[in-house]
């Protein structure tokens, strides 16, 4: 096959086969001389297209086209099969290196899922040794629980032991105590029957005793309000020959004619307007019984409970009426009280009080006392209603400490109170404050004693 220096461009030819396509250049029969009528040619290239068609040429010609397209046809299968070879070592190839990619990824893959399944592994072992140290931990607990519980079953069995024990006892004592009682029986009945018998006479002798006790009472109560009445017609007798010595108009009163009154008061209004023992009959209009004076500090009152209930002192000086005359006096009526105070500046000043009386000497002589008025002090400085008296051998007061002992005299003290009337009569008010002084605490303070003080009753409807 010729060439010429001047070549043009040759065709392409293109051949797909799956993903892959093939180009080839095949010879082209251009410009080229034709062969002589004899030439054959075998197994050669031919060109793709035959020449235009001469239908001029000889059935030589035809024919020799027609090897040449048989040629040009062998070509071609031997090109196909060679392609075809090619493409499947290259699919081969394709495939093995396929085949090592995948094999690399699932060796890649599977050295992955080891590296996790040792790393799993590890956090199991991690969690598998947590879990035996936590269980090692609760085994012990439990060994401890187990034998901490067999010391308590021990000491329980100890404890049911020594109950039982005791049971035993107090059954053995029980029955002794039973067959002690069966063989006593008799013998407790006739001491029974015996003390029953000496509480009966123990009974009736205190009941006897107590009837000779009240007849006793009530026969020194009468001698000594007798004694009182005695002394209080003695001063009025004195009053009034005083008086006839005085005006020499008035008759004197023979001793069988003389007249007695309950109280000041009924005296006031009878006529007999001075003032004398037991009797103030001008303050305030008179009328007022005495039943507390003090002046000079010449009587002791510092006394017991008798000298308190019967009264004591002088009725020309220092004097307590008794407990027991103001109970019946103010029990047969309503009456008021004024307690009247001189310090040792000269001042004076009063407390009175709407109602006044004294409970019997069973209740103590309890202080009944309402409807406080006047100037010595805002507010009462007496005990509230319902106190009690004490003295200092009979202790009613709501203090422990004793307040008689404490504060001196017979009072009406609660838990040593605000006042006391019948404490320690201290000549002058100078030196230092004395807490067992007469005190009136609302008007001079706890402690200032005072020059002299009275305690004034009368009725309310005077």
């Amino acid at each position: 096959m010729a060439t010429h220096l001047n070549i043009p461009e040759k065709r392409h030819h293109k051949v797909q086969h799956g993903q892959c396509s093939y180009t080839f250049l095949l010879p082209e029969i251009d410009n080229c001389h034709s062969p002589p009528s004899d030439y054959q040619v075998s197994n050669s290239l031919q060109r793709d297209a035959p020449a235009q068609v001469d239908h001029h040429w000889p059935i030589s010609r035809i024919r020799e086209l027609e090897n040449i397209m048989e040629n040009n046809t062998q070509w071609l299968l031997k090109l196909e099969s060679y392609i075809l070879d090619n493409v499947k070592s290259e699919t081969a190839a394709f495939n093995l290196s396929a085949e090592q990619m995948q094999t690399s990824t699932t060796l890649e893959t599977g050295t992955n899922l080891i590296t996790q399944t040792a790393e799993q592994t590890r956090k199991l072992t991690e969690v598998e040794t947590q879990v035996r140290n936590q269980t090692n931990r609760l085994e012990i607990q439990l060994l401890e629980n187990s034998i901490s519980t067999n010391k308590l079953e021990k000491a329980l069995l100890l404890q049911s032991q020594d109950i039982s024990n005791l049971r035993e006892k107090n059954s053995f004592l029980e029955n002794k105590v039973l067959q002690m009682e069966e063989n006593h029986q008799d013998g407790i009945k006739a001491m029974r029957a015996e003390k029953l018998h000496v509480d009966d006479l123990l009974s009736k002798q205190s009941e006897l005793i107590g009837v000779l006790r009240d007849q006793l009472s009530e026969a020194m109560l009468n001698n000594s309000m007798l004694q009182r009445q005695q002394a209080f017609i003695m001063e009025t007798v004195t009053q009034l020959t005083n008086l006839v010595s005085q005006y020499n108009h008035i008759p004197v009163i023979p001793k069988e004619e003389q007249l007695s009154f309950p109280d000041c008061a009924d005296a006031y209004k009878a006529g007999l307007t001075s003032s004398g023992a037991f009797c103030d009959m001008d303050t305030s209009g008179g009328g007022w019984t005495v039943i507390q004076h003090r002046k000079d500090g010449s009587v002791d009152f510092h006394q017991n409970w008798k000298e308190y209930k019967e009264g004591f002192g002088s009725p020309n000086g220092e004097y307590w009426l008794g407990n027991e005359f103001v109970h019946q006096l103010t029990s047969q009526g309503s009456y008021i009280l004024r307690i009247q105070l001189q310090d040792w500046d000269g001042n004076e000043a009063y407390s009175l009080y709407d109602a006044f009386s004294l409970g019997s000497e069973g209740n103590n002589y309890s202080l009944n006392v309402r409807g406080y008025s006047g100037t010595a002090g805002r507010t009462s400085s007496f005990a509230p209603t319902g106190t009690a008296f004490s003295t200092k051998d009979v202790d009613n007061d709501g203090c422990s400490c004793k307040c008689a002992q404490y504060a001196t005299g017979g009072w009406w003290f609660d838990a040593c109170g605000p006042s006391n009337l019948n404490g320690i009569y201290y000549k002058s008010g100078s030196g230092p404050p004395k807490y067992n002084s007469i005190k009136w605490h609302y008007w001079k303070g706890p402690s200032h004693g005072m020059k002299s003080v009275s305690m004034l009753i009368r009725p309310l409807d005077y």
